[in-house]
């Protein structure tokens, strides 16, 4: 175990989005890192994905969850997403479902769902 702070994003590999994300999380959170998980649209990996691809996520969470014991996880979509091109609605209804999953997983952390919105800003969705 490290002695810096962690907490996990599960986040869309679009590079837009990874720095306010990294920003938003190291403040809410006071944590020194965030571990990004990355995916082409990953509400829909998780919710439509293989059984190896969300296995694939799951692992890379525990390893944050273990290793660096990460205390936070989120799930992000944003807008303009290649990987997951639905309407704004139908994505925010997936994170929510996203974020049940995760829950699922059973592991002792907070998890969350965020959106990153047109002006490259997070938005919080569920907490």
């Amino acid at each position: 175990m490290t002695d810096s702070k962690f907490a996990t994003a599960i986040n869309c590999m679009d590079g837009r989005v990874q720095q306010p994300v990294f920003h938003w999380m190291k403040g809410k959170f006071s944590v020194d890192y965030i571990d990004m998980i990355t995916e082409a649209g990953p509400n829909k990996v998780l919710l439509e994905g293989t059984e190896r691809e969300i296995e694939s996520i799951k692992s890379r969470v525990q390893v944050s969850y273990e290793a660096h014991g990460s205390e936070v996880v989120a799930i992000v979509g944003h807008y303009g997403c290649a990987g997951n091109p639905v309407p704004k609605d139908e994505l925010l209804s997936q994170i929510e479902k996203s974020v049940e999953k995760i829950k699922g997983w059973e592991l002792e952390v907070k998890v969350l769902g965020l959106y990153v919105n047109n002006n490259w800003e997070v938005e919080v969705v569920t907490e």
